[in-house]
């Protein structure tokens, strides 16, 4: 696309000065919302991890701007948002009313994630809506943090169906004690809930203020334009991609309750400017929590679209109205209520992995290899022995990024939607009562290439003095990422109890179990895969690798046909090209 054709994309009667600074205020109302609510949040999973998005819909219910956050929570919340305030009545609502909700079968996704949506009103008419959603350490449950291996909706904790949480600008303080009782660690839990109703108190402000300086008809006519705006410049995009049909199929892990692996399928039509993703040969849903809502699945394929298009256009109604997905009620991407959803967003994780491969014949240059593939949710709490209150801690641990074939895969990433931060180990170790025992690069772990993918890491988490219940929801142990046009798969996962011992097991990668006093839990990600042959990367990159301690001497000769000097770490040229001489075919 020419420089000038987002301008030429907007309608005659649209003044583009005006139209970028409407289009940017919003896009900052709903990034200060962030900030907000961040500033806040009392949880380490929100305050530093960033586990939450902001958003701004029109009247009717279409998204129109996303703060720069969670690409999972993103798609999912246009959904959530829609459905939640029919279901409710918008008819019902008022100024200073918030709506709450987490039912994964009411539009939402996992139950720790809870939306809640305020009405924007602008002289004494609604005008839209601003909205937020979090990621809640705990909402009650068989386990701590919620993540746990469960076979029914019920057993993953407290489901909230639209309710009016907060009436005239305030909190209902009876509510709000019904959900407090049903979740552990209540401070974390109230100060979490409060900020997000902050956020949203002052989103609603900004765009009451917005609509006030421009006329609330000329905004809606410029939001509208937005969408049209947004739509255009993606058909336009969508257009790029050779039409065709195309298709892949994945394995997963066992579903936690079954080791029978859970299959997914992706059939990706490209005509005319649309996109159609087909998934309705993905498995029947499990009785395990290894079910995606539709929502979540919505999620991860608009993340991999949007990845494959211009970064400018923006993301609202008018992209999301291009793209077509299918899926089957009943299956692993689809799952039907009483289903347990707590794992949901590994399902959503495969499949961006899934339709990158799908894709990689159309669009090579776009696509990366797989990724670590797992989201890789950890959870553990009990009685913190020494204050004696229950505590509840959850994460999610990085890993390696997948090889383009212009660039290296990222070390210690999330990887796809999943766009959370990392959790010192300072600030862990002096709020929970953990100790992380390691922290670590894992060497080798990447899969080979011209362009390597990246590594994955290693955390170790040990208990002095108690002995909590654990709970790991991941995957990609037992399928390791996959390489892109001859690269190497990554090394995958492994979950281990007691690592480096005699009574050291591996564990599957969706447990939940009781430890045992001294036991250790080390978590060990996938890295990513590679991009190409690895005999063709430069010697120098790996013997800087070599150097850095990312790969060792021995796996730079059998994988890359590159001799380093173990201690100079000096590339032996001639020894390189014998040795990756013999290995060509």
């Amino acid at each position: 696309m020419t420089p000038d054709a987002p301008t030429r994309a907007l309608a005659p009667d649209v003044d583009p000065v005006r139209f970028e600074v409407i289009r940017n205020a919003l896009l900052a109302i709903t990034e200060e919302m962030g900030a907000t609510l961040r500033r806040a949040a009392y949880s380490t999973n929100i305050k530093t991890r960033g586990d939450f998005s902001c958003a701004f819909f029109d009247r009717d219910l279409r998204t129109i701007a996303q703060a720069f956050a969670q690409p999972s929570h993103l798609g999912s919340l246009a959904h959530i948002v829609p459905r939640a305030i029919r279901a409710y009545g918008p008819e019902r609502l008022e100024a200073g009313d918030g709506i709450l909700i987490n039912d994964p079968y009411l539009g939402g996704v996992h139950l720790n994630d809870i939306t809640l949506i305020t009405p924007v009103f602008h002289a004494g008419a609604l005008f839209g809506y601003v909205a937020n959603i979090a990621h809640h350490v705990d909402v009650g449950g068989g386990a701590p943090g919620s993540i746990g291996v469960s076979s029914e909706i019920y057993q993953e904790g407290l489901v909230i169906p639209p309710v009016r949480f907060v009436r005239g600008g305030q909190i209902d303080r009876d509510l709000f004690a019904m959900i407090r009782s049903n979740f552990r660690g209540t401070r974390e839990i109230s100060g979490d809930f409060r900020a997000q109703t902050a956020a949203n108190r002052l989103g609603a402000q900004r765009i009451e203020a917005l609509a006030a300086q421009y006329g609330a008809g000329p905004l809606a006519h410029y939001l509208e334009e937005l969408l049209r705006y947004t739509e255009r410049r993606t058909r336009a995009a969508f257009a790029e991609f050779p039409d065709g049909r195309f298709e892949a199929d994945m394995r997963m892990d066992g579903d936690g309750v079954t080791d029978e692996p859970v299959r997914l399928a992706a059939v990706v039509t490209v005509e005319g400017g649309r996109v159609t993703v087909d998934l309705t040969g993905c498995d029947d849903q499990r009785k395990s929590p290894t079910n995606a809502t539709s929502s979540q699945t919505y999620s991860g394929v608009v993340y991999v679209l949007k990845c494959l298009i211009d970064p400018d256009i923006p993301v609202n109604d008018g992209f999301y109205r291009l793209i077509d997905i299918r899926s089957r009620p009943g299956s692993v991407v689809h799952a039907r209520h009483p289903a347990a959803v707590a794992a949901g967003w590994e399902i959503a994780m495969q499949l961006c992995d899934l339709l990158f491969k799908a894709l990689a014949p159309a669009l090579p240059d776009r696509v990366v290899a797989g990724t670590k593939g797992c989201v890789c949710n950890i959870a553990f709490g009990g009685i913190n022995p020494a204050s004696g209150e229950y505590f509840t801690y959850y994460e999610t641990i990085a890993g390696g990024y997948g090889a383009t074939l212009s660039t290296d895969g990222m070390d210690a990433v999330q990887a796809h939607f999943q766009n959370t931060e990392n959790a010192p180990i300072e600030e862990t170790e002096a709020n929970y009562p953990v100790r992380i025992l390691r922290y670590s690069l894992i060497e080798n772990s990447e899969g080979g290439g011209r362009h390597r993918g990246g590594l994955g890491v290693r955390r170790d988490y040990a208990f002095p003095g108690h002995a909590p219940s654990f709970s790991i929801l991941s995957d990609k142990a037992l399928h390791a990422p996959w390489g892109l046009f001859g690269g190497g798969a990554a090394r995958p996962a492994r979950y281990v109890l007691n690592p480096e011992t005699a009574g050291a097991r591996e564990l599957p990668s969706k447990i939940t179990f009781q430890m045992a006093p001294g036991d250790v839990v080390s978590v060990q990600t996938p890295g990513g895969g590679g991009a190409e042959s690895p005999l063709e990367r430069d010697p120098a990159r790996v013997a800087a690798d070599v150097a850095q301690g990312k790969i060792s001497v021995e796996r730079a000769l059998s994988v890359y046909g590159v001799v380093v000097d173990p201690v100079t770490h000096a590339v032996d040229e001639a020894a390189t090209l014998a040795a990756r001489t013999e290995t060509l075919p």
